[in-house]
């Protein structure tokens, strides 16, 4: 086992590569929250790792401690000032991370306190790692978190999700969703908004012979029992995975994922609709190509694990259209990777061209993430390198916010972080990674990005999970230079033999 030791200490600054001083963070016990103040506009919401030295027993691979990377967030329906997040925190070069760690904020996102789940061994439960952290909260207030478990063999060999009655800051030891030893992965949990006995969870199943089929399991009393899994779609020899149910004001569901059909060099994104609860489902409707290539260091090309492949979906709670957004570089001729939009009114039935929605083209942007408020307000977060400098010693990244009040028409772009360098991430499957995904969320009176930056050396926290409560003026140019990936790598060839399959769909990794 190689881990990355940067010494903890007491208090030490934490500092984005902008200069801003964002908070001290402590040293804390596993059983002691952390509070994290804001500085500035930015909220600090993760500090060093709370852990217990040696917790995760013996581990191949190397630990980078203190890296705090994927995050999810969701806002309570009963108050929608308190929200609920999650992440995984000291992450493994070779897949999953020592837990999974909790934050709560009662102010829309400017204090938070950190909690816990017991899923892995580091905060109480019976796995040596955990992965892929989802979260939601049901129209009763009560919340659920999610998470793919592995030992030491790094396969994935469960799925658990844990009960709060009490907004996050307590929670129940995980009820299994799964434990079989498929390779169950990439999971995501959904409460249905219109009644709180439903929850409904959905994920990939990687270790089938002939195709990576997508299955779907529910609870209907609140959290007590899960049904067995069952097989939503399934496409011999492809593969139907990154899987997330949102649930329309109708009650009916539609799951987003990506579709390798099994032949052919095209992968889509498509949805699937349940009128009952996910008793059964439609064949997929599609909504595009996915044409992503992945993402890389122009200068020195250097890979960037994003969530190519990995659509990010949400719902109008008042007129139910859908959107869509996702990594895909048909607008750069298949030169870099930009952020697409496509729009659904009818229920997931048709869908609109996609268009290109970050507002540098020239450069690459990915992690695209959406969320639409009360009124209709569209909001998409994403990191790009439009300030990158060509220095092949670090790797200038910004993460920006684009409003929408009139459908995704016409876009206002604020800036979120950065810039900050993208190589002091941790390595994941030997490219830096922040996470397959980031968060954002609609709360009571603003949009809510809840996301990871690198920190700036001598810093011992490589990572951290910020959250912006008040949207922050200031300035989105651009250096004037463009960007190539000359090692582009189309989601058909990483998804299109059984190796790549699970190579790329099984990324607990």
């Amino acid at each position: 086992m190689t881990r990355f030791w940067l010494p903890i200490a007491t208090a030490s600054a934490v500092v984005l590569s902008i200069g801003l001083l964002v908070s001290r963070a402590q040293n804390v016990n596993v059983e002691v929250n952390l509070r994290a103040p804001s500085i500035g506009h930015l909220s600090l919401v993760s500090g060093s790792s709370p852990y217990p030295s040696g917790c995760e027993g013996q581990q191949t691979g190397t630990d980078y401690l203190n890296a705090a990377v994927e995050p999810s967030v969701a806002v309570d329906p009963t108050n929608r000032r308190h929200l609920i997040g999650v992440w995984q925190q000291n992450r493994w070069s070779n897949g999953a991370a020592d837990g999974l760690l909790t934050a709560v904020s009662t102010d829309e996102g400017v204090t938070w306190t950190n909690t816990f789940a017991p899923f892995s061994q580091c905060t109480g439960g019976t796995f040596a790692r955990a992965s892929d952290p989802w979260v939601t909260i049901s129209p009763d207030g009560t919340a659920y978190q999610i998470a793919v478990v592995s030992d030491a063999s790094v396969v994935p060999q469960g799925i658990l999700v844990s009960r709060s009655s009490d907004g996050g800051f307590s929670w129940s030891f995980p009820v299994t969703v799964v434990q079989e030893n498929m390779g169950d992965d990439k999971e995501t949990i959904t409460a249905d908004p219109n009644d709180a006995n439903y929850v409904y969870a959905v994920w990939d199943r990687t270790n089938l012979a002939d195709a990576v089929p997508a299955i779907f399991s529910k609870t209907s009393d609140g959290g007590a029992a899960w049904s067995p899994p069952q097989t939503m779609y399934y496409a011999a020899g492809g593969s139907a995975g990154s899987n997330q149910i949102i649930v329309l004001p109708d009650g009916t569901l539609v799951d987003v994922f990506t579709l390798y059909p099994g032949t052919g060099s095209t992968s889509f994104i498509a949805v699937l609709r349940s009128s009952n609860h996910g008793d059964t489902w439609s064949g997929p409707t599609i909504v595009s190509a996915d044409d992503s290539i992945g993402v890389v260091d122009a200068t020195t090309q250097a890979g960037v694990r994003t969530g190519d492949g990995i659509p990010s979906s949400a719902v109008d709670p008042g007129s139910g259209a859908i959107y869509i957004t996702w990594e895909d570089a048909r607008f750069s001729g298949g030169q870099r990777e930009g952020a697409a939009l496509s729009k659904s009114v009818d229920g997931g039935l048709t869908w609109s061209t996609p268009v290109q929605v970050n507002q540098i083209p020239a450069v690459q942007a990915f992690n695209p993430t959406v969320a639409v408020d009360a009124r209709g307000a569209i909001a998409i977060t994403y990191y790009d390198f439009r300030q990158a400098t060509g220095d092949a010693s670090m790797l200038l990244t910004n993460y920006w916010q684009i409003v929408s009040s009139d459908g995704g028409e016409t876009w206002r772009e604020t800036p979120v972080a950065g810039p900050f360098d993208m190589l002091r991430a941790a390595l994941s499957v030997r490219a830096y990674f922040l996470g397959d995904y980031q968060a954002l969320v609609a709360s009571e009176n603003n949009f809510i990005p809840f996301f990871v930056a690198t920190n700036s050396a001598p810093s011992f926290i490589p990572s951290s999970v910020f959250a912006l409560p008040t949207a922050r003026r200031g300035s989105t140019a651009w250096n004037g230079h463009a960007e190539i990936n000359h090692h582009p790598r189309p989601s058909s060839v990483r998804l299109g033999s059984k190796a790549n399959r699970k190579q790329s769909m099984s990324l607990i990794k």
